[in-house]
């Protein structure tokens, strides 16, 4: 089914929002983002370190149980500091704008005075949109 023209140049509208509010979403849902790229002295480290963590865990089953624990924690750690480690270009662009706090309503909203910028930001876009409803 073909979009009608209000319908087309809503979409357009929405589109330009989300791309201003959030380019990497944009990009992500566009199918442009870039390809995800994998160290290869970080995958074969952690491949190691997961590799003797099995080795201790299991030597820990016939010695005692402490050296599976270690084991067990060396699996762990590999394999936690490989998917942590990857994070440099997957990391959010904005900065934390304060801390979050309740309103009385129950909802949420961060701190600060960005917070009541985009609240009034959101406000005067639904009152337009219901002015031109009309």
């Amino acid at each position: 089914m073909a979009l009608s023209e209000e319908e087309q140049r809503r979409l357009e509208q929405l589109e330009a929002l989300l791309t201003e509010d959030d380019p990497k979403l944009a990009n992500t849902l566009r199918g442009t983002s870039r390809p995800v790229t994998v160290d290869g002295k970080r995958l074969a480290i952690s491949i190691v370190g997961f590799v003797l963590g099995i080795a201790l865990l299991v030597v820990g089953m016939q010695w005692g149980w402490f050296i599976s624990v270690i084991g067990f924690v060396a699996m762990f750690a590999s394999a936690a500091w490989f998917v942590l480690g990857r994070g440099g270009d997957d990391a959010p662009d904005r900065e934390p704008t304060g801390p979050t706090s309740y309103s009385p309503t129950g909802s949420r909203r961060s701190g600060g005075d960005s917070s009541s910028a985009f609240m009034d930001k959101l406000e005067e876009r639904w009152k337009r949109r219901q002015d031109e409803g009309r």
